[in-house]
């Protein structure tokens, strides 16, 4: 799993069938240790997050499972973070 930043929303009026009743996120990868940009991906959202929530993000068959048979996705996400703590220290809080 990896920690994302929601950026924004992907809308498509066209889509394939699964995809009907699912948003569509752009999400930045929020775990570089170095501070860099990181790379963006577009997830699907399981959790009604929006721009600027920090989330949880599966990929692969994990995805696929948390999405349903019916979604054909290789990323979700599945959860929006209250707060991060690393090496005891809160890195992130919601306001």
């Amino acid at each position: 799993m990896q920690l994302g930043r929601v950026l924004g929303q992907v809308v498509a009026t066209v889509r394939s069938p699964g995809f009907e009743n699912v948003s569509l996120l752009l999400v930045q990868d929020a775990t570089d240790d170095d501070g860099g940009d990181g790379v963006t991906c577009v997830a699907v959202d399981l959790v009604g997050a929006g721009a600027g929530d920090v989330v949880l993000m599966t990929t692969g068959s994990a995805a696929r499972v948390a999405a349903g048979a019916a979604t054909p996705t290789d990323r979700a996400v599945v959860a929006i973070a209250d707060s991060v703590i690393r090496n005891g220290t809160v890195t992130y809080r919601t306001a």
